[in-house]
């Protein structure tokens, strides 16, 4: 058929040129350039036809090259963000044409970040390539598939007569992803958090589609990962309040606007305090009091959680400073330390201690509370900075332990002075619960290796007594105090004289 349509516009205009594929003697197929033009004599008849060939192979080779990179991922041979958005230019059409809506979602492995840190991006690459064949797998070829980039993914599914149906193929997908990867002699274990958007409920313009389902991928993220999120309207004005906080916080430390409050860590076997907890709280001229829950994830992005941890640290040493002079020269008070600081590059800890040193103060004076996640990353800089804390005296907590994926060689490597059970084994703590059960263990295990323990969230009488019971050190909690302001710390303690600890105590 090709040959016959050449040679009837051969035949009709006296030329034709075009790509033609051809084999060698060798046998190898090519392509080949063919451009034929016609001589005719004086009567119109033709004298003869001649031919051009060029071997274009190479040119084709090329140019489909080009084309793949300018679509494809080269990682996982999904498609590309380029191309996903021709798709979705594709489908906008499409859906106005037949009426049915379609779904763009989002897909953002969790903690991926972890399995490059621990196992390489080696082994982080062949995880990917395996999570785009689960995908293919999963979807119909009429859905397309692609990688955004770095963990992210995204599918378009086109023409969907049942909205519902759609979480049922996000659930089954959830699934599949969570399942673990053997990477040659590894195993690694991951999930994933899906935001869902459909045309043209949600949006009806390629840019806000995208927006939507990160803004749903992000909403699934922080209500625990491992599920799918819908877009709607409410994450709207939550990404809204997220923006203007972010904007807010520029100027937030230079307008005086953080304080910080002061929780009692008691030690249970005598009630007395000699530690706190210093929680940073932002009074917004305008929002009033904000919750750390909704501005330190925002700070942790944008970076200037560096310069509030850095606030917080000279408040807090100042603040104990003050409590020696009055109470016990014994005092500690602990601040929390997010990982983002310990990424910066920063000299901030050598002038922290530098500044202890101008106030007369110890290192043991503050304790700096980290998280298991830190620990996981196991990097050689990280691994230097807790070293340089425990060469000069400060003391390191791991808090909301139990949680995490920390191993007993992390809490020796790392020197960990204390552990901070999370309070979600302390909220339903009773006598014959399986939470007293994990508490003991916890307890038993941390004073093997030396470590004391702190419980966090106690409300009750009965969780205080039976902490005290399985040989726990120290509490913290609404049934002792809530996080206080300075002044009304201070006045807390000057009511509990018998609480104070003015002797020297074992910290």
């Amino acid at each position: 058929y090709f040959y016959q349509k050449m040679w009837e516009t051969i035949k009709a205009t006296g030329k034709w040129q075009g790509e033609v594929w051809n084999r060698r003697k060798s046998g190898e197929s090519y392509c080949e350039w063919l451009s034929i033009s016609t001589i005719y004599n004086d009567d119109d008849s033709v004298s003869r036809r001649i031919g051009f060939i060029r071997d274009s192979t190479d040119e084709k080779l090329n140019k489909e090259t080009i084309w793949r990179q300018a679509n494809f991922d080269d990682l996982t041979g999904l498609l590309n963000r380029r191309a996903l958005t021709e798709r979705l230019d594709q489908e906008i059409k499409q859906s106005g044409s037949s009426g049915l809506p379609f779904a763009l979602m989002l897909v953002d492995l969790d903690r991926f970040k972890e399995v490059n840190d621990m196992l390489g991006h080696a082994v982080g690459d062949a995880l990917l390539k395996i999570v785009g064949q689960r995908m293919e797998n999963c979807f119909s070829s009429t859905c397309a598939i692609g990688r955004l980039g770095g963990d992210e993914f995204a599918i378009v599914i086109g023409e969907i007569a049942d909205i519902p149906s759609v979480g049922s193929i996000a659930s089954s997908l959830l699934e599949r992803l969570a399942t673990p990867y053997r990477l040659g002699h590894d195993f690694a274990f991951t999930s994933a958090s899906i935001g869902i958007t459909f045309y043209p409920q949600d949006a009806e313009d390629i840019t806000s589609l995208w927006k939507n389902a990160d803004q749903a991928m992000y909403a699934a993220k922080r209500l625990g990962r491992n599920q799918y999120q819908y877009y709607t309207h409410a994450l709207q004005e939550t990404a809204d309040k997220r923006g203007r906080l972010s904007r807010d916080l520029h100027e937030a430390i230079q307008g005086n606007q953080f304080i910080l409050h002061y929780q009692p860590i008691v030690y249970l076997q005598a009630g007395t305090i000699h530690k706190a907890e210093a929680l940073v709280r932002w009074k917004h001229p305008e929002l009033g009091m904000i919750s750390p829950a909704d501005f330190i994830p925002i700070a942790e992005e944008n970076g200037q959680i560096v310069e509030i941890g850095d606030w917080v640290f000279y408040e807090a040493a100042n603040q104990v400073a003050h409590l020696h002079e009055i109470y016990s020269s014994e005092f500690q008070i602990s601040i929390n330390k997010s990982p983002v600081q310990f990424r910066s590059n920063s000299n901030q800890h050598e002038n922290w201690l530098e500044y202890l040193t101008e106030r007369k103060l110890q290192g043991r004076s503050i304790v700096v509370e980290i998280t298991e996640g830190l620990l996981m990353e196991a990097k050689e800089d990280i691994y230097s900075q807790l070293m340089l804390f425990r060469d000069n005296g400060m003391q390191v907590a791991l808090d909301d332990f139990g949680t995490g994926y920390s191993s007993l060689s992390y809490l020796k490597k790392f020197d960990i002075d204390y552990i901070k059970i999370d309070q979600s084994f302390i909220r339903n703590l009773t006598s014959h619960s399986e939470d007293i059960t994990l508490c003991e263990a916890m307890v038993v295990m941390a004073h093997k290796l030396g470590i004391k323990v702190i419980a966090e969230g106690v409300e009750t009488e009965q969780q205080r007594d039976l902490l005290q019971q399985i040989g726990c050190d120290y509490g913290q909690g609404y049934f002792f105090s809530k996080p206080l302001p300075a002044e009304a710390f201070e006045q807390y303690l000057k009511e509990h004289p018998e609480r104070v600890a003015l002797r020297r105590v074992v910290i």
